[in-house]
C-alpha cells in the first residue's frame, strides 16, 4: 500500500448567490478569499475558495455559487457538514458572533460542538479542539487573531452503513478507526488520517433505511483528502482502479491535481495534491482579488466574465464579474416519465440526455452523470414502458419494432424540441446511451442530422444505414466489445461509416474482450467531450 494519507486537503460545497457565501465564510467566520476562479468544468460559474492567509491545505472550504439553485436535501450517500477547530476559550465568543444563527451546542467525543448553517443551509460545526494552531494565520482577519477558526477539524457523512467507508478510509487510504458513539442521527463512527495539524477526522454517521441526499445548494460536493505529491497521487489512482474503485484520471486543477472516485455508499471523494498552491499565479498580498482563469481559458476570459454574477472581495474592495446570467424560460417537459437532476435546464446553458437500455430504468442511467463530475449539465432520461423501447433486436426489420420505434424517436424528438424552448439549442445537448438506449440515439440523430453538442453510443449501432443529412462536425463516440453478444462489429463498424459520411467527427473505439458493458476509457472519453461543450457554450 502507498504512504497513508494525511487527511483532510479541502471541501466543496454547492452555494446559489455569490455575494453572500463571501460574507458569510469571509467576513463573518473569518476565512480569506484566497482564491476567485471558475469551476473548470463549467467556466460560466465562479469557484470560490476560502482558508487561511495562503489556503494551506486542511483549511480551504471552496463553493460553486450557481444563482437561483434550490436547495439541496440532507440524506445517505453525501458528507453533510464541516467542522472547524477552534480553541476551547473561543467558544463564548463564537456563541455570541453566530448567535443571531441560531447557534446550537452539542458534545462529540467528549469535545463541545457549536453547529450553524450557513446561507444555503450547509452545516458548519465549530469543534472546541485545544492544541492546533492556524497553519498561516490571516494578519488582516476580521476575527481577532486568539479567536480564528485554526483549519478543519472533521467532516461528517451520511452513510446507510460504516462498512463501505471504512473499506476505503482504512483498508486503501490508510486512516485508521478511532472511535464510536451514539449520534442523533444515528451512530457516529470516527476515521482518523495519517498526518499531524488540522484536517485529521472523517465521522461515518450509520442512518440504515434513510433516504438519499438530493443534491442542491447546500449540498457538499466532495471531501479532498491530502497527498503529497503527483508521484505519490498516481500510486493511489492505480491501486484505487485495482480494488475495484471507478477513479478518474487526474484532472490538472490549476492549483493542485486531482483525481475523483465514489465509495459504495455514494460519497464522492477526491484526492487532491499539496502543490503548487494557490499563490502559484498571483502573489499572497493580492490573493483573491482577481479573476484567475487556467491558460486554457484565458482566450475565453470576455466571455467568461460577461457571464459570471458581480461580487465584491471585502478585503480588497476589489470587484469582479457583473454580467448576466442570461437564463431561458422555465418549461413544463411534456414526456411524463422523465427523470431529472443536475441544474434546472433554464439555469443553465448545456443539457445531457441520456437513454437506458432494454432492461434498465432512466434511474439508472441517471446515476451514469456521477462518473463525470459535470455541475453544469441538467441531466434528462426518459423512461420506457415496460423498460423497453422496442420489442425485438435492433436487427429484426424495422417493422417488427413499430410503432414502438416511432413513438420512442418521437419522444426524444419533444425532449429536443421542449430543451429548446428552455433556452438550450440542440447545439448545446449531449445525447448518449447504452446498449438498446445507445441504438435509439444514434438511429435517432442519424434521421435528424444537425449540429449537437455531442452523442455517444455505449454498445450500440444504428437501426438503419440509409441515411442522407448533414451533422456538421458533431462529435460522436462510439465504444463496443470485439465479442459483445448483442452489438455485431460489422454492424459496429458499418454505423460508424454511416456517421462519418453525415459529417460526423467521429471517434470509434473497439475494446478487446470486454463483453457487453461500459469500460473505464469510454467514461473518460465522453467526460473530455462534456468538458469542451460546457467551455464551447460560455
Amino acid at each position: 500500500m502507498t504512504q497513508p494519507v494525511q487527511g483532510l486537503h479541502h471541501v466543496t460545497v454547492m452555494a446559489s448567490d455569490p455575494q453572500r457565501n463571501i460574507d458569510f465564510y469571509s467576513v463573518l467566520l473569518g476565512q480569506r478569499l484566497v482564491k476567485v476562479t471558475v469551476n473548470f468544468d463549467d467556466p460560466g460559474t465562479y469557484h470560490l475558495y476560502y482558508g487561511d492567509e495562503v489556503g494551506s491545505p486542511g483549511t480551504v472550504m471552496t463553493h460553486f455559487p450557481w444563482p437561483h439553485a434550490e436547495r439541496g436535501r440532507r440524506g445517505n450517500g453525501e458528507a453533510v457538514g464541516t467542522a472547524y477547530s477552534v480553541g476551547r476559550a473561543s467558544l463564548d465568543f463564537w456563541r455570541e458572533r453566530l448567535a443571531h444563527l441560531n447557534a446550537q451546542q452539542t458534545e462529540r467525543f467528549g469535545q463541545p460542538v457549536l453547529t450553524v448553517e450557513d446561507p444555503d443551509g450547509t452545516w458548519v460545526d465549530l469543534v472546541a479542539d485545544d492544541g492546533l494552531n492556524v497553519p498561516q494565520p490571516w494578519a488582516d482577519a476580521p476575527v481577532p487573531a486568539e479567536h480564528a477558526l485554526r483549519g478543519f477539524h472533521s467532516v461528517t457523512l451520511w452513510v446507510e452503513s460504516a462498512d463501505s467507508v471504512r473499506d476505503l478510509l482504512v483498508g486503501q487510504l490508510g486512516f485508521t478507526e478511532v472511535g464510536r458513539e451514539p449520534d442523533p442521527h444515528g451512530l457516529r463512527v470516527r476515521f482518523q488520517g495519517a498526518g499531524a495539524g488540522v484536517g485529521l477526522y472523517v465521522d461515518a454517521v450509520e442512518r440504515p433505511g434513510q433516504p438519499k441526499g438530493q443534491f442542491g445548494a447546500g449540498s457538499i460536493h466532495h471531501v479532498a483528502l491530502r497527498t503529497v505529491d503527483d508521484a505519490e497521487q498516481a500510486e493511489y489512482l492505480t491501486q484505487l482502479r485495482a480494488a475495484g474503485y471507478p477513479a478518474t484520471p487526474v484532472q490538472d486543477r490549476q492549483y493542485f491535481h486531482s483525481i475523483y472516485f465514489r465509495e459504495p455508499g455514494g460519497v464522492l471523494f477526491e484526492i487532491a495534491t499539496d502543490a503548487p498552491g494557490f499563490p502559484d499565479d498571483e502573489p499572497v498580498a493580492e490573493l483573491g482579488q482577481h479573476l484567475r482563469l487556467p491558460r486554457w481559458f484565458e482566450g475565453h476570459r470576455e466571455a467568461i466574465e460577461r457571464r459570471l454574477p458581480r461580487i465584491v472581495n471585502r478585503e480588497s474592495g476589489s470587484v469582479l464579474g457583473g454580467g448576466q446570467t442570461g437564463e431561458g424560460q422555465p418549461v413544463t417537459f411534456r414526456d411524463p416519465d422523465l427523470r431529472q437532476s443536475g441544474r434546472a435546464p433554464h439555469h443553465t446553458r448545456v443539457a445531457l440526455v441520456l437513454v437506458h437500455g432494454r432492461g434498465g430504468t432512466a434511474a439508472d442511467i441517471l446515476q451514469l452523470s456521477e462518473q463525470w463530475n459535470m455541475s453544469v449539465y441538467a441531466v434528462l432520461a426518459p423512461q420506457a414502458s415496460g423498460n423497453s423501447w422496442y420489442p425485438q433486436s435492433f436487427l429484426a426489420p424495422l417493422e417488427q419494432n413499430q410503432p414502438q420505434l416511432d413513438q420512442a424517436l418521437e419522444r426524444l424528438d419533444t425532449l429536443l424540441s421542449d430543451l429548446e424552448r428552455a433556452g438550450i439549442p440542440p447545439a448545446h445537448v449531449m445525447l448518449g446511451g447504452f446498449s438498446q438506449g445507445a441504438c435509439l440515439v444514434s438511429e435517432y440523430v442519424a434521421r435528424h442530422p444537425q449540429r449537437y453538442g455531442g452523442v455517444f453510443v455505449y454498445s450500440g449501432a444504428l437501426l438503419t444505414l440509409d441515411h442522407h443529412g448533414d451533422l456538421q462536425g458533431t462529435p460522436v463516440f462510439m465504444g463496443n466489445s470485439d465479442h459483445d453478444p448483442h452489438i455485431p462489429d460489422e454492424r459496429f463498424q458499418a454505423s460508424a461509416e454511416v456517421f462519418r459520411s453525415l459529417g460526423a467527427r467521429m471517434d470509434a473505439r473497439i475494446y478487446p474482450g470486454l463483453g457487453h458493458t461500459i469500460h473505464q476509457d469510454e467514461l473518460d472519453a465522453v467526460g473530455r467531450l462534456m468538458q469542451r461543450l460546457s467551455l464551447e457554450s460560455v
